[in-house]
């Protein structure tokens, strides 16, 4: 029995919808290989966000060392005040303008905005992992610096082989998503003409004048990403439970 003009009219909506998708992707992605708006883009952003995290990492720590010292043995008070100063003004005010000041105004003269994005964020991250790993430090026993300092060890290297590895498998969580946080932030460098992944999506929208296609790729793959960068954080949350290991 032949099928009514009814029955198959949302079939045959759903096939135009879907034939004019299908033209619109191809126009977004395939035409014109804009498809390397966005791998390269990507490219740049894992770039920026792993380059960025290392650095606040590293700077994280310094600036935890020196305010944890200072607050448990009144040591360091000039580096204290200048740490404190730096993670007041840091967490007070936006990414986005301190990396347009960055760009503008304290690295004017650095043509490379790949690097001045990861001296910003780095910056920017190394604020909030003091915090992070400060809170860590503070949360260990301080029986554990004596048992390290009467076994001999100095408090640097009580400090080294002591407490940090505990405090660190005990902040892993908060490093991890201050990474993600990172990583979704360095969206914002478009702001200074960095071509990332926001950025290659919104060059997209600009040639071919469609708009929810690119962005709603960009954000697809922003999602993949954190989704898999979480799901390693909590294997590696699981291996450190099961092991008992530090690190």
């Amino acid at each position: 029995m032949p099928l009514s003009v009814a029955a198959v009219a949302p079939f045959a909506g759903l096939a135009s919808w879907w034939s004019e998708q299908s033209e619109n992707f191809r126009i977004c992605f395939v035409k014109n290989d804009r498809w390397m708006y966005i791998t390269n883009g990507l490219g740049r952003t894992l770039e920026v966000a792993l380059c960025a995290v290392l650095l606040g990492a590293a700077l994280g720590f310094l600036v935890a060392i020196i305010r944890a010292t200072h607050d448990k043995h009144g040591r360091l008070r000039l580096l204290d005040a200048v740490a404190r100063v730096y993670i007041t003004v840091i967490r007070g005010t936006p990414m986005t303008v301190q990396l347009l000041i960055a760009y503008f105004i304290v690295f004017s003269n650095l043509n490379d905005k790949v690097l001045v994005a990861i001296l910003a964020f780095g910056v920017n991250s190394g604020a909030y992992v003091a915090e992070i790993i400060r809170a860590g430090i503070t949360s260990i026993d301080d029986g554990q610096m004596e048992a390290a300092r009467s076994l001999g060890l100095s408090y640097a290297q009580g400090m080294c082989k002591v407490v940090l590895p505990q405090a660190v498998r005990n902040i892993l969580p908060a490093l991890g998503n201050e990474f993600i946080v990172m990583l979704k932030d360095t969206s914002i460098a478009s702001f200074i003409g960095l071509d990332d992944l926001a950025r290659g999506g919104s060059i997209i929208r600009s040639q071919t004048y469609q708009a929810y296609i690119p962005f709603l790729a960009v954000a697809a793959i922003y999602l993949v990403l954190v989704m898999a960068f979480s799901k390693l954080l909590g294997k590696l949350e699981k291996h450190l439970r099961r092991t008992g290991a530090t690190a």
